[in-house]
């Protein structure tokens, strides 16, 4: 798995690179060798923030934490990540690794059971899809008091989602064809 270290804020020591490796590496044999981790830093205030994206086969893992130590956010997304592949197993078996992914559930048990739920979808809208600027569906969202918003965008006539970053800022998903 290739790691990419990006900081803000902060300077990354190597005794914390060589910590995400050894944490990272149980996840090492479910996901390929092309697998790449996102591995992002941030301080803001007294606050670290770690920010894992790990990207394996199209399919993308993302945890993020905050704590007063950057030691222990890290511990606290990996443990979101384990949860993540523990809850979504029997999924994941079809797409990853399944030898792989039984294994690290057995050599890294949890305490709490993680129900396997179907995904219930409890209701299917359809919406009409505008032409829109990114500016004017960001307020059509804001209009409607919504997260996200899906509009067609009207310089590359795309269906897009524009959708609020708890942050407070915008984000703005784009299809790519990969």
């Amino acid at each position: 798995m290739k790691i990419i270290y990006t900081a803000r804020k902060v300077n990354l020591k190597d005794n914390f690179k060589e910590r995400v490796e050894k944490k990272l590496g149980k996840f090492e044999r479910i996901f390929g060798e092309d697998a790449t981790a996102n591995v992002t830093v941030t301080v803001h205030k007294n606050r670290q923030t770690v920010e894992v994206t790990i990207r394996d086969n199209g399919l993308v893992y993302r945890a993020e934490g905050s704590c007063d130590e950057m030691n222990e956010a890290l511990d606290k997304v990996i443990d979101i990540l384990g949860g993540l592949i523990r809850k979504n197993k029997t999924r994941l078996e079809k797409r990853i690794r399944s030898v792989a992914v039984e294994s690290f559930i057995e050599e890294n048990p949890v305490d709490v059971d993680i129900e396997e739920d179907e995904f219930d979808v409890a209701k299917t809208k359809s919406i009409p899809v505008k032409p829109l600027s990114v500016e004017e569906a960001i307020l059509q969202m804001n209009m409607v008091g919504h997260k996200f918003f899906m509009f067609r965008n009207a310089h590359t006539d795309d269906i897009n989602v524009v959708y609020c970053r708890n942050d407070g800022r915008y984000g703005l998903l784009i299809p790519d064809e990969e």
